[in-house]
């Protein structure tokens, strides 16, 4: 990360507890507004609704009775207790024939019949006993109120105001409320952001210094699985799957280097000495002949092992391999015929089964590689008069192609070392062969997402043969 006073508004921490902070802040702001909204302005709303109603229950009564009907009406809703309304009733010449005020405190309208809203301000005597004394009376008080004026048709002037002061109040709390809420709301988001984020920050620097020791080496190192299930825990499970895979990968280019040494050393050896022998002595034809046919041989077989090692390494890479839909039965039943003539000449029984349809979604010949290698090996190690049992047969969602025979098997716990590279058992040392059999059949199972599963082929009463299974998944 770089250094700096600035170096943590370039992080993803704060940055994401900006974004945080802006939704809440929009989130608080359009709430407030709401909120402001569904309280002022209900306020507002009521009192323009109640002078609307008084105005039109006035006009009512000056349309049916006229001045002197209209008097009478203001008079009366003036004595009801509680009235929250005032009243000022005017002449054309701005004498007051009625009303709250000593004269009209703002302008009539010019146009007859036009009702217009105004803002006023009323003076209101201020009762210190509080028994309405006029003489113990203090200074008034101004309070707000809104209010309708109009013109009539005999040119006098009628206004209805209401008191809007305890509405004011209720106003400037609500205001005040409101823009002491809304910088708190933006703090408290900017810390809820913060706390939030650094979950974030914290696992991406569990899986950065995970990262930073691989790159020193250390390929045993896995990355914290919390076990939430969240993104987090995908990308780290991945990771260890591709750590596993790349620590045995490297386990396996190391011993891949020692097992070639071993066992190219050998074939290279007699090669070097046959030919050696062939330049210290007088040959003819016929023995010329013999000893460049071993040579042409042993060549032959050191190139089986390259060309084994660059496929493997080509399945590794993922390069390796076309995948269409194709029928296996065809294939497997080709190798069962193939393999019939060598183990008559081994002196062994070959028995196959193989089930129909059995489609998969794959690459045929290595398929078919992968099941000669099997086949070979069951060739190699079963001892003459043995059996060697070929079958496939398809599951609900898998096809299970299985070679066993009656060799000596392979331990339990050298199993998955079995499928590596170069490796071989010791008592297969004297056998031909690089190695590469059984990791080749592992990385063609791998490939087309099965696996391959070796057990004994008699497990009882005495532990004995080698039963490889090769699993692949359906197609249909």
């Amino acid at each position: 990360m770089k250094s700096g006073p600035f170096a943590f508004v370039r992080t993803s921490t704060f940055r994401l507890a900006l974004v945080y902070s802006v939704l809440f802040g929009l989130f608080s702001f359009l709430l407030l507004a709401y909120l402001y909204q569904a309280t002022v302005g209900s306020l507002r709303a009521e009192a323009d609704q109640r002078l609307d109603a008084e105005m039109r229950a006035l006009g009512l009564a000056y349309n049916a009775g006229g001045l002197e009907r209209l008097e009478q009406s203001v008079i009366e809703r003036a004595l009801v207790p509680g009235a929250p309304f005032r009243y000022q009733l005017e002449t054309p010449d701005g004498e007051r024939i009625i009303g709250d005020f000593p004269y009209l405190p703002v302008s009539p309208p010019e146009t007859v019949g036009e009702v217009s809203q105004v803002s006023l301000s009323i003076e209101m005597p201020r009762s210190e006993n509080g028994q309405g004394d006029a003489q113990a009376q203090g200074p008034p008080v101004v309070t707000e109120a809104e209010g309708r004026i109009v013109r009539l048709t005999n040119g006098n002037v009628l206004l209805v105001a209401i008191e809007t002061g305890e509405r004011g109040r209720i106003v400037r709390r609500i205001t005040q409320a409101v823009t002491t809420a809304a910088p708190i709301g933006v703090l408290l988001a900017l810390i809820g952001g913060i706390f939030i984020s650094r979950y974030a920050a914290r696992r991406a620097e569990q899986l950065t210094r995970t990262t930073e020791e691989i790159v020193a080496g250390n390929l045993s190192i896995r990355a914290p699985v919390q076990g939430s299930g969240d993104e987090f825990d995908r990308l780290a499970t991945h990771l260890n799957t591709m750590l596993e895979k790349l620590e045995r990968l490297m386990a396996a280019s190391r011993h891949s280097g020692d097992a070639i040494a071993h066992d190219l050393r050998s074939p290279l050896s007699r090669l070097r000495n046959r030919l050696e022998s062939a330049l210290l002595s007088d040959m003819d034809t016929e023995t010329a002949r013999e000893t460049l046919a071993s040579t042409v041989e042993e060549v032959d077989r050191v190139l089986l092992t390259f060309n084994a090692i660059l496929r493997l390494s080509r399945l590794d890479a993922g390069s390796e391999g076309r995948m269409v839909k194709i029928d296996l039965y065809e294939v497997l039943a080709e190798l069962a015929e193939l393999y019939e003539p060598a183990c008559e000449d081994a002196g062994l029984n070959l028995s196959s089964e193989v089930a129909k349809p059995l489609v998969v979604l794959g690459d045929r010949e290595l398929l078919a590689q992968a099941v000669s290698n099997l086949l070979d090996n069951a060739v190699k190690y079963t001892p003459e008069g043995g059996t060697i049992q070929f079958t496939a047969r398809r599951t609900s969602d898998s096809i299970v192609i299985t070679v066993a025979d009656d060799g000596p098997g392979i331990p339990e716990e050298m199993r998955e070392k079995a499928k590596q590279r170069f490796f071989r058992l010791d008592s297969a040392r004297t056998q031909s062969g690089s190695g590469l059999g059984l990791a080749l059949a592992d990385a063609v199972a791998e490939l087309h997402k099965g696996h391959l599963d070796l057990l004994w082929t008699h497990a009882s009463p005495e532990q004995k043969g080698l039963k490889a299974v090769l699993t692949l998944p359906r197609d249909s």
